[in-house]
């Protein structure tokens, strides 16, 4: 063999493996880098040897979670084992970006897809809904719906909620709830300029200001039902809410009536009507004994008889009433029964009728007007206006008290 020849030989026989430009791991091992980089490296070729050869799970750890067999200190132990890591290892580098889950291979790999099954959640499925399915709307009928009263249908569906107050059935009867309230909103917002018309004081506000909700508070209520089985309103100088005296009206089937006053004033307010009771007692009777009024809110009392007038309102208002004299007050007050009081409210009880008929607004108007000078009277004590005159009120009062000689321990 020529000299040259063999040398060419000797060159490529003992040319040097190209390593890598990185220091080598300390222990004699390899670096992480430097693990994957050939198919001689991943013992393809040869026979795996569990001490000498790499963790492939150490390489695919960084895509994912370790396999299970690098969980529990074990290698896989077959050359075929090997390869179908590292096809599934190539399958993942194509996939969408998300780990691939390695299982033993311990019983031949036939428990692969029921381990996944297990392991894994379906982040795709849909989710689980409830569906509440709607009940069919009642017929309108013959009647149509009309802005100065009630449709039959409202009536209708305030029995049904009073006979199944819970949220489910009302989810489920979302549009004849919906159909009902826009037929209330729209009686009320007609009423109101009735209203206006023989109170000025009563402003035009918003419905929602006018209207109650029919949603209760349970937090501290012994009633569980969700829902006030009635619709209501109040007209005041600053609507159903506010420091002002009202006219109220309550559509419930079986319960509807027509009321005005206060109810519950805060402890400023009631010490103001106290104090009234106490230095114009004649004002209250005579607004109690108002010929309109009597006859609309005080049924089974007599024309110009104050102190049945009297006894007959506090009879209406005794359910919450003080059983104790108030403070500051001596038990034996002429008027000690008025002084008890934490309401003065007055209603009257009307049939289901007057919502659906024809001029049943008319009739609501007519009750309002009798205790327009009541509820007057209330606002005139609880917010009084700049230009009341009350020095001249108090000389009425005296007047008209030396008229019923009530001034005759007075005079000897």
């Amino acid at each position: 063999m020529a000299p040259s020849q063999q040398r060419a030989e000797n060159a490529v026989e003992f040319v040097p493996r190209r390593r890598s430009g990185r220091l080598s791991a300390p222990g004699g091992q390899k670096s992480n880098y430097f693990e994957a980089d050939s198919d001689d490296e991943l013992g393809v070729d040869s026979d795996f040897n569990a001490d000498t050869q790499p963790n492939k799970a150490n390489i695919k750890r960084k895509r994912g979670r370790p396999s299970k067999a690098d969980r529990d200190g074990e290698q896989p132990s077959s050359k075929k084992a090997r390869l179908q890591a590292a096809k599934n290892e190539d399958d993942g580098d194509d996939g969408d970006g998300g780990y691939i889950d390695e299982q033993s291979d311990e019983q031949g790999g036939n428990n692969h897809d029921q381990d996944d099954d297990e392991d894994e959640i379906d982040e795709d499925a849909p989710p689980r809904i409830t569906i509440i399915p709607h009940k069919k709307m009642r017929e309108i009928g013959k009647t149509p719906y009309e802005d100065d009263k009630l449709h039959q249908n409202t009536l209708l569906f305030l029995k049904d909620l009073k006979a199944n107050n819970k949220r489910d059935w009302l989810k489920s009867t979302d549009d004849e709830y919906r159909r009902s309230l826009k037929d209330w909103n729209t009686f009320v917002e007609t009423l109101t300029e009735k209203i206006i018309a023989i109170d000025p004081t009563i402003p035009e506000l918003p419905i929602k200001d006018v209207v109650f909700r029919i949603y209760r508070d349970i937090r501290f209520s012994k009633d569980p039902t969700p829902y006030k089985p009635y619709y209501s309103a109040a007209f005041s100088r600053t609507g159903r809410k506010g420091p002002y005296a009202c006219y109220y009206i309550h559509c419930e089937p079986g319960s509807c009536f027509i009321g005005g006053g206060t109810w519950m004033p805060e402890a400023g307010k009631l010490a103001k009507l106290r104090a009234s009771i106490d230095e114009h007692p004649q004002q209250w009777r005579r607004v109690l004994s108002e010929e309109g009024f009597r006859r609309t809110f005080l049924a089974g009392t007599k024309k110009g008889d104050a102190e049945g007038c009297i006894k007959a309102f506090t009879k209406h208002n005794k359910g919450n009433a003080l059983k104790k004299k108030p403070k500051n007050y001596e038990a034996d007050h002429r008027d000690i029964e008025l002084l008890k009081l934490r309401n003065f409210t007055i209603g009257k009880k009307i049939p289901d009728s007057v919502f659906t008929a024809p001029n049943g607004q008319e009739q609501i108007v007519a009750i309002v007007q009798a205790m327009v000078g009541y509820v007057t009277f209330l606002n005139s004590i609880l917010m009084p206006d700049i230009t009341s005159d009350s020095d001249s009120s108090s000389e009425d009062d005296d007047d008209d008290d030396d008229a019923n000689g009530e001034n005759q321990d007075d005079e000897e």
